[in-house]
């Protein structure tokens, strides 16, 4: 096989790894499933959420950010991340943009939404992609006056 070819099947798999990190982010985000989120992450990985919420780094900062800050501000959400977009910087690391818009609860009942752009800087180590940083943009952060978000029944 030639080394040009090996190169776009490794990139193609590349791609697919790297939605996977991001489609666990939401699904370990918005299920409670800590071991999935945590696992998208590099130990010296650095979350840059911006205000209201600051900068994580490590796995003890995004530990501290989900279980500490996030997940008790938040009784429900659900994530919709968007238009992934992937540039390699090399054979192992690489830029990703994409949007992401969230509807939930917070933990007082306010009906929320939320729109931002998370750009990322994945690596692979060791055969693996993660993510190194992640950049939240946030676009709005606001109420949803008058909604209450509840189950069909």
């Amino acid at each position: 096989m030639s080394a040009q070819l090996e190169r776009r099947i490794d990139q193609l798999e590349s791609r697919f790894a790297m939605l996977d990190l991001v489609s666990d982010y939401c699904l370990g985000f918005d299920k409670h499933d800590f071991g999935r989120f945590i696992n998208i992450w590099w130990e010296d990985a650095v979350w840059e959420i911006g205000p209201p919420f600051g900068t994580f780094e490590g796995a003890e900062g995004v530990t501290r950010a989900v279980k500490e800050i996030l997940w008790p501000a938040w009784s429900a959400s659900t994530h919709f991340t968007t238009n992934l977009r992937v540039t390699f910087n090399g054979a192992d690391s690489a830029d990703g943009i994409c949007d992401v818009d969230c509807i939930g609860t917070t933990s007082d009942g306010q009906a929320q939404t939320v729109s931002a752009t998370y750009r990322d800087r994945f690596e692979r180590r060791n055969g693996v992609w993660k993510i190194a940083l992640r950049n939240v943009q946030m676009h709005h952060f606001s109420p949803l006056v008058g909604v209450t978000l509840t189950p069909p029944k």
